[in-house]
């Protein structure tokens, strides 16, 4: 990379991620280019919100840099790596692995002109486009996110994206209280996340009579992570044809934002 950009990862960062970067298959061939400047390339169209083949010539060539992010996206490796960070900053910040709390929010977002794969009406924000259904921990680190269409309903969207946290397993063996607002209330939904999750839903709603912006108990948390992923242009608005790409690329934001605190 001959241009630093602020999206660079510098070479301490690329160091620190550089053990969790897989190794080519036994067999197959060995890296052909910098890893260091693949996901500086992949933060960039991810924090400028470019396109792929918009790419600055600064980097190797586009379709290299989205072979790696779409395969590594296929195969898993963004949200191990993902995961992994998220511990170490808990164990950084003296916490144990597993949380034994999280919360449970929604964000919806306009949809770029040319998306058309499950894109809806959300009548309640008047958005047309889709929804990033998110359950963050109470460091304010993501655990899962599931994208849909915005017309998808709190508690539908809400049993989606619990049931990927209730398949992590081992790794959140603490878990037993989710964090939620008005939207998720009901018994049918408290009902369900009990008697599949075994967790605890508590609801939090804003205090009466309040106008504008409030510092609500517990939910807060998840809201600044929302406020977090519209630092990165890519997700300002939703680029993407396929949902699952639009989750991979809150991972990658979260990701960074990681990495910038542990290295």
């Amino acid at each position: 990379m001959s241009k630093i950009y602020p999206s660079n990862l510098t070479y301490r960062q690329y160091e620190f991620l550089s053990d969790l970067i897989p190794e080519p298959k036994p067999g197959g061939r060995p890296h052909k280019v910098n890893m260091w400047e693949i996901l500086s390339a992949i933060l960039y169209v991810l924090f400028e919100g470019c396109q792929w083949r918009a790419l600055s010539g600064d980097f190797p060539p586009w379709q290299t840099v989205y072979t790696y992010f779409r395969n590594w996206r296929l195969d898993g490796t963004w949200l191990k790596l993902h995961d992994q960070l998220r511990e170490w900053v808990r164990v950084e910040r003296d916490r144990l692995p597993s949380p034994s709390e999280g919360c449970l929010d929604s964000q919806s977002v306009k949809s770029a002109a040319l998306v058309g794969k499950q894109v809806g009406y959300d009548g309640a924000k008047q958005i047309k486009g889709r929804k990033r259904f998110m359950t963050v921990d109470t460091l304010g680190l993501v655990l899962r996110v599931v994208v849909t269409a915005a017309n998808v309903g709190e508690r539908a969207g809400g049993k989606k994206v619990l049931k990927k946290v209730k398949q992590m397993g081992k790794s959140l063996s603490r878990l037993h209280t989710i964090w939620v607002d008005g939207g998720f209330d009901g018994d049918p939904f408290m009902m369900w996340v009990i008697g599949i999750c075994h967790w605890l839903v508590q609801v939090v709603l804003r205090p009466e009579q309040t106008l504008g912006f409030a510092l609500v108990k517990k939910r807060w948390v998840v809201e600044r992570t929302l406020g977090w992923l519209m630092g990165c242009r890519r997700l300002v608005r939703d680029y993407e044809r396929l949902p699952k790409t639009s989750e991979t690329f809150i991972y990658l934001a979260m990701i960074r934002i990681v990495v910038r605190r542990l290295a």
